[in-house]
């Protein structure tokens, strides 16, 4: 990205590139406790030393925008964001399970469980369900503009995980009654199977279960419950598992032919998803079709299969078809049966056309030390009351025990936890979870602009924690660089943020940054993510004293793929440690003898296209984000200025310019040896002062071109041709290709299709 930011900067933009540390939360407090200091003391003495890193690499960062989210210039506007959430409607407190890591002994967002296993995505510990009162921010208010993406330029990859993870579904809400009356809602995405319906299953954790439970199942009712909860989710949907379930005694009516249907509870239906209730259609599903089998439950078949004679079915048919067996809708075509089926639940009073969604709000508590407070008070008299925003910052205290119980730290705090209601005065408590450190990093690229604003100055419900002009030239970001395991986190809160910063007033436009690319991860040696434990870690200490920032530089250019990296390799860098010095060479050292005399001319014309193809390729290599070409074209141009360097071209203007491109191209990738050698070739100012070079169309145009022919759009020759070859011309070398003629034989041509400059392709 420092490399990305120099090029732009010499293109004529003004470019703002900044740095900031995401410095609250779990991993910087779970280091701190494993060596004995103090979180704040750990963070700050680490940001200290990545300061001194990144100076040493030669990043061009403006440092005076600096921002550090754990320090309460900062935090007080995260804080300001949750009282603005809070007033309008998008911030609640409400008791559910929830995600609870028993290691870090804090609650997680559903984001921060990965795998197959349900693990802390921090510690890697499996994750349990707990009840408790937690915080959550409504992000699910913003769920259709989340699924659009049309104002972003963001990689396809990004797009596709975070459709995924929103997981919109269209179908039907349903209402099935209890005979005791009570309404139980179904979300299905198959209303047209309604009449297959032989029983329903609620989630153990359903709040109808007690009540339904007729007292001779209460006792296996509940040793089920116990049993679910002690399974992850993961377990409870997986479709190895065997099924089981528990009656719960009470049955319900199918609204769609008055049929009495029994009620189940069975751990593979979840209240995290729909209304933890199913309408179970064993002959259209097939988790249903195992759990009617095993419990002997009616499997009625009302969507017809291909070449079904009437018997029952071996497995449970998922496919299309038309409705059977279905009262007035038998023989609906399966194309328009839920549609027809959905419009009469709505005439009849009994279910309505609905949306249902996989993401969930955004739980924002956690019980641990290191993070925003929460500013919130609970009194007895006025119930939950907002610190006023003239109080913020709400400070962390540096004096908390902050070792991780299972409860707050902050609870144990007397001087944190007692205070005064803000409305009647009298003796209140203060929340004492603090927030996910995603809280603060969604916010963080406006931070940038004025880092601290106000700072020292009381804020109000109406300040704003952005300077207006700042905001106005700057925002959004033009161009942001992250990794892709951000897609389903922080990419989607700072998504979440920005338009809940529009309905604030703050912003007038609904995406934090226009394009966004995503860069692969440099792994250690043995192929594993880099990790102190595994003492695989490569440190840029070391790298940079022993080959100095360039070299260290442009061998993370390119070493990898930018947008896949791969495992260090310590013998790579070696082929950049020979080039650097070949470059210095070039440009300082006068050639032992005089150059042979003739061919001058020619020599000048070779060098001028070198010089103008080379800084095509480079300026679209940057374009596209491609590093490790840029420095193996800028290799080809050193070894190409080598050869030109024995020849009459040296000392003329082309070698002049070409010599200058050299350093101008090289600048943004290993700026203090382009900055040395620019100085030592007498240049005024310096060398990233400088415009980024033009090339000339017709000087960096190919000569010889390779054209791909295909017939019927298969690969069948490759052939060389003049890069300004006509569409004439190309049909008829393709055709003499005897490998062409040899595939076509006796078939007809139908016709020849030319792409101008890249293939030609044969219809036969």
């Amino acid at each position: 990205s420092d490399v990305r930011a120099r090029y732009m900067r010499m293109r004529g933009y003004n470019v703002l590139f900044p740095i900031g540390f995401d410095a609250f939360g779990l991993p910087a407090e779970n280091a701190a406790i494993h060596r004995g200091v103090h979180p704040h003391k750990w963070t700050l003495s680490n940001v200290e030393n990545m300061r001194r890193q990144f100076r040493s690499m030669g990043t061009m960062f403006d440092w005076e925008r600096e921002a550090v989210s754990c320090l309460p210039g900062y935090y007080r506007w995260t804080e300001w964001f949750f009282l603005k959430l809070y007033d309008m409607g998008l911030a609640y407190r409400k008791k559910s399970p929830v995600d609870f890591c028993p290691k870090c002994n804090t609650t997680l967002a559903r984001e921060q469980v990965w795998g197959d296993d349900r693990h802390c995505e921090r510690c890697g510990t499996p994750v349990i369900k707990k009840e408790l009162e937690q915080w959550f921010w409504r992000i699910t208010d913003y769920v259709d503009e989340l699924l659009d993406f049309s104002k972003i330029d963001w990689p396809e990859r990004v797009v596709a995980m975070q459709t995924n993870w929103i997981g919109r579904s269209e179908g039907a809400d349903v209402t099935f009654l209890s005979e005791q009356e009570d309404p139980i809602v179904v979300f299905t995405t198959r209303p047209d199977t309604l009449w297959g319906a032989t029983f329903m299953v609620l989630a153990p954790e359903h709040p109808l279960v007690d009540k339904l439970t007729t007292d001779e199942h209460r006792q296996e009712v509940e040793e089920y419950k116990r049993q679910a909860a002690r399974q992850s989710e993961i377990e409870r949907m997986s479709t190895d598992k065997e099924k089981t379930g528990v009656f719960t005694g009470a049955y319900a009516v199918n609204p769609v032919n008055g049929e009495r249907i029994p009620i189940w509870i069975a751990d593979y239906v979840m209240m995290t998803y729909g209304t933890g209730a199913i309408m179970a259609v064993p002959a259209h599903d097939e988790r249903d079709f195992e759990f009617a089998e095993k419990f002997e439950l009616p499997i009625p078949v009302v969507i017809k299969p291909p070449d079904w004679d009437g018997e029952p079915l071996a497995e449970a048919y998922t496919g299309p078809g038309p409705m059977v067996n279905s009262g007035p809708f038998s023989g609906t075509p399966g194309d328009v049966a839920v549609k027809k089926v959905t419009e009469w639940l709505e005439e009849q009073g009994t279910g309505k056309f609905a949306v249902n969604y996989r993401i969930r709000d955004w739980l924002i508590s956690r019980q641990r030390y290191w993070g925003a407070p929460i500013p919130m008070i609970y009194c007895d008299e006025c119930g939950i009351v907002p610190v006023p925003y003239e109080d913020l910052p709400v400070l962390l205290p540096e004096d908390a025990e902050f070792l991780p119980t299972g409860e707050s730290p902050l609870k144990f705090h007397e001087g944190f936890l007692h205070t005064a209601c803000p409305k009647c005065g009298g003796p209140a408590t203060r929340e004492t979870d603090t927030m996910d450190t995603f809280a603060c990093s969604s916010w963080y690229n406006y931070a940038y602009l004025s880092p601290y604003y106000k700072e020292g100055e009381p804020i109000h419900a109406d300040s704003t924690p952005i300077d207006p002009e700042e905001l106005k030239y700057w925002a959004p970001v033009d161009v942001y660089t992250g990794g892709i395991e951000h897609a389903t986190m922080h990419l989607i809160y700072t998504r979440f943020f920005t338009k809940a910063m529009r309905d604030m007033g703050v912003v007038d436009f609904d995406e934090p940054m226009t394009v966004l690319r995503n860069q692969g991860i440099i792994l250690g040696e043995d192929s594993e993510k880099m990790s102190k434990s595994r003492g695989n870690v490569i440190a840029p200490d070391d790298l940079v004293k022993r080959y100095g920032a360039d070299t260290v530089r442009a061998y993370l250019m390119f070493g990898w793929r930018w947008d896949q990296g791969g495992p260090w390799d310590s013998q790579g860098i070696e082929g950049i440690v020979r080039w650097l010095p070949r470059v210095w060479n070039l440009v300082l050292d006068t050639p032992p003898s005089s150059p042979p005399a003739g061919g001058k001319e020619g020599g000048i014309a070779d060098l001028q296209r070198w010089t103008h193809k080379t800084i095509r390729r480079v300026t679209d290599d940057m374009e596209a984000f491609t590093f490790n070409t840029i420095i193996a074209g800028l290799m080809e141009f050193t070894n190409a200025l080598i050869k030109a360097k024995g020849t009459p071209v040296y000392g003329t203007e082309a070698w002049e310019e070409a010599v200058e491109t050299l350093l101008l191209l090289l600048a943004p990738c290993c700026p203090h040896i382009a900055e040395e050698l620019w100085a030592r070739i007498g240049r005024p100012y310096s060398v990233h002062q400088q415009s980024w070079p033009a090339f000339d169309a017709d000087l960096a145009a190919d000569e010889v071109i390779t054209l791909i022919v295909q017939i019927n759009g298969k690969l069948r020759a490759r052939i060389e041709a003049p890069a300004d070859i006509t569409e004439e011309a190309a049909r008829e070398a393709a055709l003499s290709d005897e490998n062409i003629r040899r595939h076509i034989g006796d078939k007809e041509i139908r016709k020849v299709i030319y792409v101008p400059g890249r293939l030609v392709n044969i219809v036969v």
